[in-house]
């Protein structure tokens, strides 16, 4: 046992706490835009595209990158790529709050996604070759509660700095956090490296892209420039078909390529970006698609809450983030209840329960969305939804990783994040779409009969165009559009009804949507196993969650 008082062992845990803010910085972003979002609209005027964009281009990137630069870490050294990656998003950081345009932004966004993913993999790395035994079980469970924590704090925090100040402060915070990081980084983090006979698959990763921006690219852009014709075509389009049939052509083509190169590339004994051998096992198999398809649920429904209650319910981001907290909550309760259940309750009993809690939770908050719902409801149907996110995160992995050898459970690992990253990806693409998409649909059915034709196209444009940052002023503005109208002002009040109560609807629609993904990944669950670990024995070389030791490593 190392002696804890020992300047090595007390750096080894400054480099904890170190590599724990690291992880904080990403998480915090995160959460720190959602409650921003609207006050980003109403200032860069964006539409409801680029809002999906500006979530998407970093969840997107993030995902795509996260295993080949687990791979650089462990061929160039870890703590090297965390430098870069703390480096790259805080400059990334810059750039986003001075961001004069919506395009800037999301262009900001991609390159915070990069940074993210060199700093993920590299914590987990770090950990696991610094920390051994019953020492490597506690820095896990120090990271995870980071992440729980932030999670808690990221829409206080955002909502705060919105408040009180700018978005933009919402992206400028990271800027002296990324100052300390590197400093810290540089004084307690120890370099080291993974085994170095392993190649990296460049051709997989540049396959990945492909596969996962075409995708998403499809599912965003399909509501704008038409699912098979167009009549609103991109300027590099000149066909009559629209883009988006070719787009997911794309992506099923690169996903055949994906499986095919690394099946090729294992049968020559080199590492593929994910280990298809590996898919062999029902129990990975069986719980990557259920973590996909749950991940498709639990972020998704984030987009469209805090929209909600800013542009309907008329609360600023502070309140957001208070509402947000609840979900929070939640979870932190959850963490204690499947830390005392570990060991006597099967982890896939625990998944399960928390898909429950999920998929519960989502009903209470789809039925009692209205346009005067108060926020207590909402904040009952969070703690419910989140205390299912936290059973269900807390030993999804051990039972994606149970039936793993031990030898590829870094590898298996990072697989399974990724799968959790490409689904938050897809959420939010799937879920934005059917948010706006009923909007659209739902505003263009409710409005007054007494507003023309056109104009009823140019209301719900805006409307959908800006994410409903025009509710809050599209009765004064039709107003003073026609203010010798008869009757103008009734017409403009039942139209701003009508947009609030659609966005109501469509919101309704998109938590039910959610819930329907949780409900689907409670069913594939029933083909994991126990999730009990392989050997309970093993002196602390497994986190308290079930994850095996090697979890630190991803290739």
């Amino acid at each position: 046992m190392t002696d804890s008082t020992s300047p090595r062992s007390r750096r080894r845990w400054l480099s904890l706490v170190v590599i724990s803010v690291a992880v904080a910085l990403i998480i915090v972003d995160s959460t720190i835009v959602n409650v921003a979002i609207p006050s980003v609209v109403d200032e860069l005027s964006l539409s409801s595209t680029q809002v999906q964009w500006v979530q998407e281009s970093y969840t997107l990137v993030f995902a795509a990158l996260l295993l080949v630069l687990g791979t650089l870490g462990d061929r160039f050294g870890r703590r090297r790529i965390l430098l870069a990656g703390v480096s790259l998003f805080a400059l990334a950081s810059i750039a986003a709050a001075l961001a004069p345009t919506g395009e800037f932004l999301i262009a900001a966004r991609v390159v915070q996604g990069l940074g993210g993913a060199a700093i993920l993999p590299s914590t987990l790395s770090i950990i696991n070759s610094t920390f051994t035994g019953r020492e490597r079980g506690i820095a896990f469970a120090v990271w995870g509660s980071t992440i729980g924590g932030m999670a808690a704090v990221g829409p206080l925090l955002g909502g705060w700095l919105t408040t009180a100040f700018s978005w933009r402060w919402a992206f400028g915070i990271n800027i002296p956090l990324g100052v300390l990081l590197v400093i810290g980084i540089l004084v307690a983090v120890a370099e080291s490296r993974g085994p170095q006979d392993e190649g990296i698959d460049l051709v997989g990763a540049a396959i990945s892209v492909v596969l996962f921006t075409s995708l998403v690219f499809g599912l965003i852009e399909g509501r704008t420039y038409g699912w098979f014709f167009s009549d609103t075509p991109p300027d590099f389009w000149t066909w009559s078909i629209s883009p988006i049939p070719f787009s997911f052509a794309i992506a099923a083509l690169a996903l055949v390529a994906f499986v095919l190169w690394g099946r090729a590339r294992e049968k020559r004994g080199k590492t593929a970006m994910v280990p298809i051998g590996l898919l062999r096992i029902p129990s990975f198999r069986n719980g990557n698609i259920t973590a996909t398809i749950v991940a498709l649920g639990e972020f998704g429904i984030i987009l469209s809450l805090p929209l909600w209650l800013q542009d309907v319910l008329g609360y600023d981001a502070l309140g957001t983030g208070f509402v947000l907290l609840a979900l929070a909550g939640g979870s932190f309760l959850a963490s204690g209840f499947a830390g005392a259940s570990s060991g006597r309750i099967p982890a896939v009993w625990v998944v399960r329960a928390g898909l429950v809690a999920e998929v519960a939770g989502l009903i209470v908050i789809g039925s009692v969305i209205a346009v005067d719902t108060p926020w207590w409801w909402i904040a009952i149907g969070l703690a419910i939804y989140g205390f299912g996110v936290g059973l269900a995160t807390a030993q999804l992995t051990s039972v994606i990783l149970v039936d793993v050898p031990v030898e590829a459970s870094g590898r298996a690992s990072g697989t399974q994040s990724t799968a959790r990253q490409v689904g938050s990806a897809l959420g939010i693409a799937i879920l934005g779409t059917v948010l706006f998409g009923s909007l659209g649909s739902q505003l263009s059915s409710q409005l007054p009969d007494a507003i023309p034709a056109d104009s009823r196209t140019q209301i719900v444009d805006a409307v959908v165009g800006s994410a409903g940052g025009a509710i809050p002023q599209l009765e004064q503005s039709l107003i003073d559009k026609a203010p010798n109208v008869p009757g103008i002002q009734q017409i403009a009040a039942d139209a701003a009804d009508a947009a609030r109560a659609s966005f109501s609807d469509a919101t309704r629609i998109a938590a039910f949507t959610a819930a329907g993904f949780l409900a689907l990944g409670l069913v594939f669950s029933a083909s994991l196993g126990s999730g009990r670990a392989r050997d309970e024995d093993a002196e602390g070389d497994a986190t308290q969650d079930g994850t095996p030791a090697a979890t630190g490593t991803t290739h």
